[in-house]
């Protein structure tokens, strides 16, 4: 059982750009698949961030889509239109209620889309990358006629501009919908590692080649989302280690190029920058360059503007411990926030936190029928008891007693 006592410093308040946080202990971006029947935001989604909300430091949504994209998870929910801005503004809304501060996560794919996955059929639009290069790996379960159907090779884009006012048009939508602040997504091997890394992206322009074009994107992306929000509200997540979706360079020139990545973006003087330590969980094909990630860019973030704000593994007591060392930071947590919906007053209160042994993991990404699924489960009275199913392993995990 975790006291209050040790864990102490997590419980101190956190200038966070214009915000004061009421803790440390913060809630990491979770891919979740429960905006039913397509990409809208639903009360699923209201309901399970307010609960949150209760306790957490700061909330990081899920991946939001800045775009239409076939991804591996049907129900990921958006930011491209008016109908998810609404239905975005009724979560912040109640996120508010309960106190809480909230930033939504934009979210690109990239080339880990596919062509036949209904949302890509939907967009009109084929699968964009920096280059037309397959990425290994993937399962489609969702396409109908192709069970388990992995990565294609994508269209590489002419113009990597047109991405880039994706992310500025979802900035925008992502403030009218009553969001604290954004994040950009540059982890998980997703169209911002794709334009980064040399395995992904061998274009020829000024978005490919030497390591200051390959990072072109990044910077521009995350100039465009400070137009809109303003420098203090905008935070990163990068993931140096890698693992996720065949990016990975080899690690002298992957700590040379998150060295440098990392040392342009502070000068940027943006809220924050989350850096992912190695997870194995993140590794399926053992690509990942295991490396120290604390060690190797933390003194990198010298802007006394960026938080530094580590993310992945850590144990509340060692949570703790960092923040006691580095009083200029915070920690975000996942999964641990995914079967304690009240972490942060368990730590306060000192209350048992639910371990790994409780998780749902059916529920991970939602209690859904085997696929194909009928075309008739989005409708009526099955969509109404699909959605209570989908609350299994998602809403329904009790507050400490």
């Amino acid at each position: 059982m975790s006291t209050a006592t040790n864990l102490s410093s997590l419980l101190k308040p956190l200038q966070l750009g214009p915000y004061t946080t009421r803790n440390r202990i913060f809630m990491s971006a979770l891919t979740r698949n429960r905006a039913v029947p397509t990409n809208v935001p639903n009360e699923l989604l209201v309901e399970y961030y307010r609960q949150r909300a209760r306790s957490a430091g700061l909330i990081v949504t899920e991946g939001v889509l800045v775009a239409q994209q076939g991804t591996e998870w049907p129900h990921a929910p958006g930011i491209w239109s008016q109908e998810q801005v609404q239905g975005w503004k009724k979560v912040t809304d109640a996120v508010h209620a309960e106190g809480g501060l909230m930033y939504a996560q934009l979210w690109h794919v990239g080339r880990v889309s596919h062509p036949d996955a209904p949302e890509q059929i939907a967009s009109g639009e084929p699968v964009y990358a920096p280059s037309a290069i397959a990425a290994r790996g993937g399962k489609f379960r969702h396409i109908p006629g192709k069970s388990d159907a992995g990565y294609v090779t994508p269209t590489a884009i002419d113009d990597p501009k047109k991405l880039i006012a994706l992310f500025k048009k979802a900035a925008i939508n992502a403030k009218n919908a009553g969001f604290d602040g954004v994040e950009v997504h540059g982890a998980g091997g997703y169209l911002l590692t794709q334009f980064l890394s040399s395995n992904s992206n061998k274009r020829t322009d000024a978005y490919g080649g030497s390591l200051e074009n390959r990072m072109r994107f990044t910077l521009e992306v995350v100039q465009e989302v400070i137009d809109v929000w303003g420098r203090e509200r905008v935070g990163i997540k990068l993931n140096p280690p890698g693992g996720l979706n065949d990016c990975d360079m080899p690690l002298e020139e992957t700590v040379e190029t998150y060295s440098s990545l990392i040392t342009e973006i502070d000068k940027l003087g943006i809220g924050y920058i989350s850096l992912m330590r190695y997870n194995p969980m993140l590794d399926p094909l053992k690509t990942a360059q295991v490396h120290d990630v604390v060690e190797t860019y933390a003194h990198l973030i010298k802007n006394p503007k960026t938080v530094f704000i580590p993310n992945s593994g850590f144990t509340l007591e060692e949570g703790a411990q960092f923040v006691d060392k580095n009083p200029g930071s915070a920690i975000f947590y996942g999964f641990s926030w995914i079967m304690n919906p009240d972490l942060a007053k368990r730590v306060e209160l000192g209350k048992p936190v639910t371990g790994f042994d409780k998780l749902d993991m059916l529920g991970l990404q939602g209690h859904y029928p085997p696929y194909p699924h009928d075309e008739d489960l989005m409708k009526g009275e099955k969509l109404a008891k699909l959605k209570e199913d989908l609350k299994k392993g998602y809403s329904d995990y009790p507050d400490a007693q």
